[in-house]
C-alpha cells in the first residue's frame, strides 16, 4: 500500500470524524439513488439530486458549530441537513409528502428543508431567496449579541440573481458573520457555466463586496472543510463574510422532470464519474488505513438498512388530512 499523507489530522479532524463524514456522504447518495428508483416506479413525485455534490455539502457542514450556527440550504443540500441532524426517515417522509414530513407536513416539494430545532431555515422554490434571509439572521444574531454564524448555499446560476448581489453587498458593508457557499455544478438546469459568467470564477465577485473569495475542489471534503472552517473562524472574530465556491459536477439530470441528454454529452458525464467524490474519499480513507474493506462493507450494509427502513416507514405513513390544507396559512 502506498503511503498517503494524513491530511485530516493536520486539520484537527480525528479518524472517527472523517469516517462519519464518509458515512454521511454515502447516506446522502444512497437515499438519493433510492428516491430516483421510487420516482421511476411512480411512488415519489419529484426528485432533485445531491449526487456529485456530497463532498462539498458534508465537508462544509462539519466545519460549522451544530449547536449554534444556522444553515440556509438550497434544494440539493441533503448532505448539509443530514450533518445537522435530519434523518433518512425525515427525508423519505418528505419525498413521499406524508403528514409526518418534518419540513412542511407534506405541503412542499422535496428539497425544501426546514427544522427549527436544528436551526435549518426553510427555503423557497424561487432560487436564491435564502441568501438575504441568511444575511438577516446574521444581523439579528449580532443585534441580540449571539455567537452564531449563518451558512447559506446556492448554485452558480443563483449567483447571477439580484438576491445574491443584495445579500452579499449588505453582509460586506456591515461585516456580518455569513458564509456564502456557491456549489458550482457547471449547469443552471441546461445552461453551462460559460454562458452564465463573464468572469472565470464565481469567487472573483467577492472583491466587489469587500470580502475574501475562494474557489476550491468541491470533490474533496477536506479542502472544503478547511476553507469553511477558516471562514467561520473569521466570522466569529467579527471579520465579516466570506464567499466560497466549490467546483464539482452534477451527476444526474437537473431533476426527475429534466432530460439532460438534450444539452450535454454522455462522454462528459462519463468523465465526471471518474472523479466521483465518494469513491475518491473512500480511496483516501483506505490508503491512510482508516477504512478497511470489511469496515466499508459493514458501513454500506448499515446505510442500506437505514434507507430500506426509511423507505418502508415513509411509504406506509399516512397522508395529511384534506381538511388540514389551510393549516398554518391563516392565524388559528
Amino acid at each position: 500500500m502506498k503511503m498517503t499523507e494524513n491530511r485530516h489530522a493536520s486539520l484537527g479532524l480525528s479518524d472517527e470524524q472523517v469516517v462519519e463524514m464518509y458515512k454521511t456522504m454515502l447516506l446522502a447518495r444512497k437515499l438519493d439513488e433510492r428516491m430516483w428508483l421510487l420516482n421511476r416506479a411512480g411512488k415519489v413525485p419529484f426528485v432533485i439530486s445531491c449526487q456529485g455534490q456530497e463532498a462539498a455539502q458534508v465537508g462544509a457542514a462539519f466545519a460549522l458549530d451544530r449547536e449554534k450556527d444556522y444553515v440556509l440550504p438550497y434544494y440539493r443540500d441533503m448532505g448539509v441537513v443530514l450533518t445537522f441532524g435530519m434523518t433518512a426517515r425525515d427525508l423519505m417522509l418528505s419525498g413521499f409528502a406524508k403528514a409526518e414530513d418534518p419540513n412542511s407536513g407534506g405541503r412542499q416539494m422535496p428539497g425544501h428543508f426546514g427544522s427549527k430545532a436544528r436551526r435549518i431555515v426553510t427555503g423557497s422554490s424561487p432560487v436564491t431567496t435564502q441568501v438575504p434571509h441568511a444575511v438577516g439572521v446574521a444581523l439579528a444574531g449580532r443585534m441580540e449579541g449571539k455567537d452564531l454564524v449563518t451558512f447559506v448555499t446556492f448554485g452558480e446560476g443563483s449567483s447571477n440573481q439580484g438576491d445574491f448581489h443584495e445579500g452579499a453587498n449588505f453582509a460586506g458593508v456591515h461585516k456580518l458573520p455569513v458564509i456564502f457557499m456557491c456549489e458550482n455544478n457547471k449547469y443552471a438546469i441546461s445552461v453551462p457555466v460559460e454562458k452564465q459568467l463573464a468572469c472565470e470564477n464565481v469567487s472573483d465577485r467577492a472583491i466587489g463586496y469587500g470580502m475574501p473569495g475562494y474557489t476550491v475542489d468541491g470533490n474533496d471534503p477536506l479542502e472544503v472543510y478547511k476553507v469553511v472552517k477558516e471562514a467561520a473562524d473569521r466570522a466569529r472574530k467579527g471579520e465579516g463574510p466570506t464567499l466560497v465556491e466549490t467546483v464539482s459536477y452534477r451527476l444526474t439530470a437537473h431533476s426527475s422532470d429534466d432530460d439532460d441528454r438534450i444539452y450535454r454529452g454522455q462522454d462528459e458525464l462519463t468523465e465526471a464519474r471518474q472523479n466521483d467524490p465518494i469513491i475518491k474519499f473512500a480511496t483516501y480513507l483506505e490508503e491512510i488505513g482508516v477504512l478497511s474493506d470489511e469496515m466499508a462493507e459493514q458501513i454500506n450494509a448499515e446505510i442500506m438498512e437505514a434507507v430500506n427502513e426509511a423507505t418502508e416507514y415513509a411509504e406506509n405513513a399516512p397522508y395529511a388530512n384534506a381538511e388540514d390544507a389551510l393549516k398554518y396559512v391563516y392565524g388559528e
